[in-house]
């Protein structure tokens, strides 16, 4: 099973419970151009406990392992829970948008999209970007760094960079980003 069989199982269940949404990591950065291996999808979410339950409710037991405790949980202290499709071995990483400034913007910067022929939300390239070297400065990996750089080097001439330049003073990624735009010839 596809990223994309996984998303047309999932979105539908996100819009009929009606938790706003958006598509990030891996799979986000295929739909900016990276193309990489993933068997994970990570979602950002903005959810009540009971909308939550209605979630969990939708996804077929056959199909999906899902903990109605866990998500609760996660939602209580803006977390993260995982649900995972056990006919495909697919495992996705719903993510409780947290409060702080850099995160309530760039939900609201979510875009509505049509990828894979789906209708669904999806973080903006340079949300992206930012949050790829926010891994990045927490020690993930330096392919987040690369990550980051591949969508700056697609996406250059779309990009609101004083938007990421403010962002990347903010959060402190001036390091992580010199190292983006060198990878690309960016300086």
């Amino acid at each position: 099973m596809s990223y994309v069989e996984v998303l047309r199982s999932i979105v539908p269940r996100l819009e009929l419970s009606e938790i706003p949404y958006m598509i990030t990591g891996s799979i986000a950065a295929a739909y900016y151009g990276l193309g990489r291996a993933t068997y994970d999808l990570d979602i950002v979410i903005s959810a009540t406990a009971d909308k939550l339950k209605k979630l969990v409710e939708l996804l077929p037991k056959e199909q999906y392992y899902a903990v109605l405790e866990d998500a609760v949980e996660a939602e209580r202290h803006r977390s993260m829970f995982n649900v995972l499709d056990t006919t495909s071995g697919w495992k996705i990483d719903f993510i409780l948008k947290k409060a702080a400034p850099f995160h309530n913007e760039a939900f609201q910067r979510r875009l509505a999209v049509v990828f894979e022929e789906l209708p669904t939300s999806v973080i903006s390239a340079e949300d992206l970007i930012l949050s790829k070297l926010d891994w990045a400065r927490m020690g993930e990996s330096e392919r987040q760094v690369r990550d980051a750089a591949v969508v700056l080097e697609k996406r250059r001439t779309k990009l609101d960079l004083p938007y990421i330049e403010k962002w990347v003073a903010e959060l402190g990624l001036g390091t992580q980003w010199s190292q983006a735009r060198r990878l690309v010839g960016v300086e």
